[in-house]
């Protein structure tokens, strides 16, 4: 028995007739085996998911007079894709048809099979890239959150004092851009970092907005527009913030691409509501673009199923997202239409509890907090720590300063601290070395420790800040929340 279809008739750059076509052949095209040869045509126009590809086929049988292995993606009776493997042979007939012999073969599978490793090959060089990032990002925010410190406590310092009014607005703009800038850099983290899953009790709103600020340029800039519909006083849910981001960013740069590319612009919807029967925080995606057409919905969430061109997607996204909801005991779903966009609803299991609205904690201003008690500040950036060190002054303590964690310990040998303030990361000896050190010498210091960092998500600084229990301090921070902390270790 032939496994193979086998084909025999004439092709022209127009036309295509069959002669034979044996049983197997008619199978692979979706015909029954009692079909007549005549209507299988496998190489007619019609047949050919690339027209070009029907051209470029003809030249090479009229070049070479023969195939082997052509891979071609031909269409069953069902308008289905497949890809075929053709080998065949070509002779000159009457005009300008030939006469064509070949043997077919239905390789979708191995293709199928062949993309994937492709894909994982791809998906495998991108975590390596990621990674790389992951570490340069990493560099960069220490580098960046050191000068946004320095920024922010000048400019709340001078904010402090009496100024005209012109001068005001300018120091609250530093003060703000500084914050937003700081902003950036934390949520550059958030997504450079492979992390552990972490999970917490999480604001759903507060993530909605933390990851549409990430699209916010680009969405400006393409003319995508969005509006929030974030529901007030909805319960927490247990969750990985981070994934949870990952999972609605996929969504959002979907959704864009879909808009701008069906018509260069669109509009974007996040809802979030509390189905109180369902105990559940739900969270709605919404975009007007295209719509995901009927015979793709079902596959949206499986592996490497793309509707994108070649080189735009992994076809993996969206199987992550359906995961991550998965792990939470959430889910996802899929609502569209053609041409009236897509819905993609996100549910999440309600804790008990309601979100509190923030109570604004008031400004600390620099009065006699310190009482005159002794503070070592180790900082190795000499504009920062001037900045700090004055401000502590202000507020009553007694300031020594050291550049690194070897001058601290020096400095921790001559004298009783009743607070160390220090950065975590430092030339010679780093936060977590002089932490252990300064432990054996002055043992009280250990929960007199408050850390200072521009990046603890998802590292080593992580586990150490959770094993000590020190309070910390993530740059740039305000000058109101260190005083805040200086105060209440004190106490």
């Amino acid at each position: 028995m032939v496994h193979e279809g086998v084909y025999i008739g004439t092709l022209t750059a127009k036309a295509a007739d069959t002669i034979v076509a044996n049983p197997h052949l008619k199978l692979m095209f979706g015909y029954p085996t009692e079909t007549a040869h005549a209507t299988v045509a496998p190489f007619a126009a019609d047949r050919f998911v690339d027209p070009q590809a029907r051209e470029a086929f003809i030249d090479r049988l009229n070049r070479d007079r023969a195939v082997t292995d052509y891979l071609l993606r031909l269409r069953r009776a069902d308008q289905t894709p497949m890809w075929v493997e053709v080998t065949a042979r070509a002779e000159r007939g009457r005009g300008s048809a030939l006469r064509v012999e070949a043997l077919m073969r239905d390789v979708s599978e191995r293709k199928k099979l062949e993309d994937q490793a492709r894909d994982l090959y791809h998906q495998l060089l991108q975590a390596e890239k990621l990674a790389a990032l992951g570490q340069t990002i990493s560099g960069v925010a220490h580098e960046l959150n050191n000068p946004l410190a320095t920024i922010l406590t000048w400019s709340e310092r001078l904010a402090e004092r009496t100024v005209d009014d012109a001068t005001r607005r300018g120091l609250e703009t530093i003060l703000g851009e500084s914050e937003r800038a700081a902003k950036i850099v934390r949520n550059l983290l958030t997504f450079a970092r492979k992390r552990h899953t972490t999970r917490a009790m999480v604001d759903v709103n507060q993530v909605v907005r933390e990851t549409m600020s990430l699209r916010a340029y680009e969405q400006r800039v393409s003319n995508i527009s969005v509006i929030d519909a974030l529901a007030v006083g909805l319960p927490q849910v247990f969750a990985d913030p981070h994934q949870v981001k990952q999972v609605l960013l996929n969504l959002v740069i979907n959704a864009e691409q879909a808009m701008l590319g069906a018509r260069g612009q669109g509009t974007i919807v996040t809802r979030t509501w509390h189905d109180a029967e369902a105990e559940s925080v739900v969270l709605e995606v919404s975009d007007d673009g295209p719509g995901v057409p009927d015979e793709v919905q079902g596959r949206i969430f499986d592996p490497f199923f793309t509707t994108k061109q070649v080189g735009k997607g992994t076809g993996l996204g969206l199987t992550v997202a359906y995961a991550i909801m998965q792990e939470h005991g959430g889910r996802i779903a899929l609502t569209s239409a053609p041409d009236a966009g897509a819905t993609f609803r996100l549910e999440f299991p309600a804790t008990a509890g309601k979100i509190r609205s923030p109570v604004p904690t008031p400004a600390v201003r620099p009065a006699n907090i310190g009482g005159g008690a002794v503070v070592l500040l180790v900082e190795d950036e000499p504009a920062l720590a001037a900045a700090v060190a004055e401000a502590l002054g202000d507020a009553g303590f007694r300031v020594d300063r050291a550049g690194d964690g070897e001058a601290a310990l020096a400095r921790v040998r001559e004298r009783t601290y009743d607070l160390v303030i220090c950065d975590l990361k430092m030339p010679r000896l780093d936060g977590t070395a002089f932490y252990q050190a300064a432990a054996e010498i002055a043992p009280n210091l250990k929960q007199r420790i408050v850390f200072v960092t521009g990046d603890v998500a998802g590292t080593d600084a992580e586990r150490f800040l959770d094993d000590t229990g020190c309070r910390w301090l993530a740059k740039p921070f305000r000058l109101g929340d260190l005083l805040r902390v200086a105060r209440d270790v004190l106490a």
